[in-house]
Parts: C-alpha cells; structure tokens; sequence
C-alpha cells in the first residue's frame, strides 16, 4: 500500500461499493434491461459475517471475517479471501460483485464472491496465522460458504497457498467422505492439488490483456501511443505478486521497461530500466524499495503515479488514483491489475481526457481463470496433460520422421534450428497448457468487449464495454432460469 491522499479526504468521492454500483449503472443505461432484473443483478444476494475466538499468547483473541456473495446465478460462487486491518463488509461486497462481473466476462461458470479476515498477517507467527485460518474455514465451511459445488475461496491480499493449503485440509478433516474435498478452494500448491502456473496466472494475465490491447492498432491510436510493447515505459505500483509477475513477463518476454516500481515505503525511478527481480529481492530483504543502489528513490511514493510513461499498473489496493489526483496522472494507458485502483470519479476526468483504461474486471481476470483450470482439475482427479502428451509426442515424431525420409529420397539435406526437434516434439505438459488456457480466454475476452466498444455508439470506455459484456450475460442466465 503506498502513502496516498486517503480517499475519504477528497469531497464527494464515492466509496469503493458505490463505485462497483455507479459503474454497473452507466452500464444498464445503455442496456435493455427490465427495472427488477437490473436490480436483482445489481444488488449483493448475502453477507455473513462472523466473530470467532481464538486462544493465542495466553488468552482469547477475537477475530472478525466476512464472505459474501452477489450473484448466484452459476454456481458454485468464487472469489478470494484477502487478510487485512481494513476489511470491512462494503470492501467486500465490492469485490464480490467486481467478481461476478469478472467470472461472466472470461466465461468461467462461476457466479461471484469475496471473503475477509480483520487482520495484520504480519502481527502474527506462522503457526498463529495457522490457527487463526483453520478456525475461520471452521466457520465457513460448517455455513456451506466454503464448499466445492457452492463456495469456492482463493488467495487474495494477504494470503496465498499456504493458507488455501491450510483451508482446504480443514474442509477435507471436517468432509472425510467428499471425493471433492480438494476442489473446496483454489490458488493450492502444486503438491496438495493445486495447478502450475496459478501463482502467476493474476500477472500473466495482465502481461495477456496488454498483449492483446497492443495486437490492435486502431487501440493503441486512441491512447495516442503507436507500435508494440517493445521499449514502452512502465511504472508498476505495487510489486507484489501481481505487480511482480506482470513487471517481469513485460519486461522479460515483451521488452517492456519498467521505469518505475512504487511501494508502501516510498518509490524508484530509473529512466533506463529497472531489473524487476533484484527490487523484488530487495524487499524481500529490507521490507521495501529504500535503499535499492541502482535507481532514484523517491519518498512520496505516489508523487511517481503522476509521473511521464507510456503504461501505468496499478497492481495493489483500490481507490489509488481518485478525484485529487486524477487531473495529473499522465500515463496515456492505464492497466487495473489491482481491483479498483481508480475510484468512478477519476475514472469519468481520465476518460473525458483521452486516457484508455483496461479495466480490473478484466485485466486481472488471469487469476479467476486458472483458478477455474484447478477446480476442474480437481474435480476431474487427473492432471492436465497425463493422458495425451506422450501421444502428442509420437505423433509429432512421426511427421519428423516423414519429413527426414522424405528430404533423403529427394537428395535434399532437411536443416531445421537446432533447438526444432526439441521444441517440436514435446508434448504440452500442465503449465503450457493452463498458459494456452489463459491466453485464449483473455483474447476471447478481449474481443466481446471490443465489438461492443467499436460498435456501440453510447459506448466511450472500455471498462463500460467489459460491464455490458458481462451484465447481458448474467442477464440472459437469470432469464433462461425463469426470471
């Protein structure tokens, strides 16, 4: 989290719930939707919230958590489970609707939820936080809020596969008879039912939808920048996993340059490029960016939101960019890696100006996506690619095989690159194919919101292409279920 001007102080900016809201509305007003079906997609189904106790340091310690769900009209519901302080049930009903939009926009067939701790995962041990998890999944799960064909959790701010692994032994230890045990939560290690590549699957799905974004000239004129990824400038707020995975694969993969990483601490600019993976290391080391020797540290961390590039991603908490900054945000294209980084306010002044935004609901849909890859892994107990990759491979060996006869008969000598065969010849194994996955569905994606955008006079955004996209097919659910 940086040092930011609070939201709360900026006059007449709506909270983040109301933001979620107002952008669904500037959505259904160029929908044709009957007033009670807009409401009852707008509105969030169910909130529970629970206080549990847990005996840590010699006496009881009081905990407060929510789960929320929006939408049910594909289940099971889906959405992650982020420990912080300030988790509160708006924070989280924002996020479960963000998700429902999000789950309806990349197909996967899940309707939306979200879940909270109240809680400092750096206040505590390891075996404390430990505790305090398997007492909340308690809680949850004994609600069926946790369940692989009705609730289905993943990693969010503040956890990872540590406490999905944690979460998902306890359902297992209180459903000792569900063949399905696994698929009650998502974002696992790879060693307790998880799937390669869902560590990564949030960021390089931003790396995706930015690909995709620059695949299209007419796109990119409109933000006023031209050519490919190659040499654009990047400033990353946030290095966390998002932030890092997503600065790594741009700069890495695409030859992005990453000019600027902003943190809690404070920020570093270094108009040449800075080597994403030494900062990550540093704070891992120094618990920030002060003090990393090959860039300018700047102490204002959000002074560098404002700064001149080419692409700006947000990639850690909501409401960053807002009403007193908005005016001065440079950057021509905007990435929402991070689930509502722009309050609707800012939203309205940088779209008015020109700016194009790839919205949250689809930026950093990478994450919802493999998570749906890992369920149905689970569900279908076999990892991807078991059964076909050693046919893959004969097959491909047998097409060599022709071709090197074939060049021999002719007194031709076949020369491929040397790394041909090698690369040909492999069958996919699980992590290319969960990339395939991903990069179909974000292109998939990616084309329903731009027909709307290109083909929808009243429609100026993209963000209001992907609620469009995602509200009709909500819409068209809820009606074939007799609504």
């Amino acid at each position: 989290m940086t040092h930011d001007t609070p939201v709360q102080s900026v006059p007449h900016e709506p909270s983040f719930r109301e933001s979620v809201d107002l952008m669904f509305n500037r959505a259904a007003a160029v929908m044709d939707l009957s007033p009670g079906l807009e409401e009852k997609i707008r509105v969030c189904n169910a909130t529970y919230t629970v206080r549990f106790g847990v005996r840590l340091r010699g006496k009881i310690q009081t905990f407060v958590g929510y789960r929320s769900v929006h939408s049910e009209h594909m289940e099971p519901v889906k959405g992650g489970i982020r420990y912080a302080p300030s988790v509160n049930q708006d924070e989280v009903e924002a996020l479960a609707a963000l998700m429902t939009y999000k789950c309806a926009l990349v197909e996967a067939p899940f309707g939306g939820s979200k879940g909270g701790l109240c809680i400092d995962p750096r206040d505590w041990d390891e075996h404390e936080l430990e505790k305090i998890t398997r007492r909340f999944a308690y809680e949850l799960a004994k609600r069926d809020l946790i369940h692989p064909s009705q609730n289905v959790p993943a990693p969010d701010m503040g956890t990872g596969e540590r406490e999905m692994a944690w979460i998902a032994d306890q359902y297992a230890r209180m459903n000792t008879t569900d063949i399905n045990a696994q698929a009650c939560v998502t974002g696992k290690p790879v060693d307790s039912g998880g799937i390669e590549g869902r560590v990564e699957a949030t960021g390089r799905g931003v790396q995706y939808a930015v690909r995709e974004f620059f695949r299209h000239r007419e796109d990119v004129a409109r933000c006023g920048l031209s050519g490919g990824l190659e040499g654009k400038r990047v400033i990353v707020q946030g290095l966390g996993n998002v932030g890092y995975h997503a600065a790594m694969f741009l700069s890495q993969e695409d030859g992005a340059r990453v000019v600027g990483v902003i943190e809690r601490d404070g920020a570093l600019l270094c108009e040449t490029g800075l080597d994403v993976e030494a900062v990550a290391q540093w704070i891992t080391h120094h618990g920030g960016v002060c003090g990393f020797p090959h860039a300018e540290f700047i102490a204002n961390g959000a002074a560098l939101l404002e700064a001149d590039c080419d692409i700006l991603i947000p990639a850690a908490v909501e409401g960053v960019i807002h009403l007193g900054n908005a005016a001065r945000i440079k950057a021509p294209l905007i990435v929402e890696a991070a689930n509502g980084p722009i309050t609707v306010g800012a939203d309205r002044i940088l779209t008015e100006r020109g700016t194009v935004i790839i919205p949250d609901l689809y930026a950093n849909a990478g994450g919802v996506t493999v998570s749906y890859f890992e369920w149905v892994k689970n569900l279908g107990h076999i990892r991807f690619g078991r059964m076909q990759r050693r046919q893959e491979e004969a097959r491909h060996q047998l097409i060599v095989d022709q071709l090197e006869s074939l060049s021999e008969a002719l007194g031709k000598q076949w020369s491929p690159s040397p790394d041909f065969k090698q690369k040909y010849l492999r069958g996919a194994d699980e992590l290319e194919l969960v990339r395939s996955g991903l990069d179909d569905t974000m292109r998939t994606a990616y084309g329903a919101m731009r027909e709307v955008w290109h083909g929808n006079g009243q429609v100026q955004d993209l963000r209001t292409a992907g609620f469009v996209c995602s509200v009709s097919r909500i819409a068209d659910s809820y009606r074939s279920k007799g609504l």
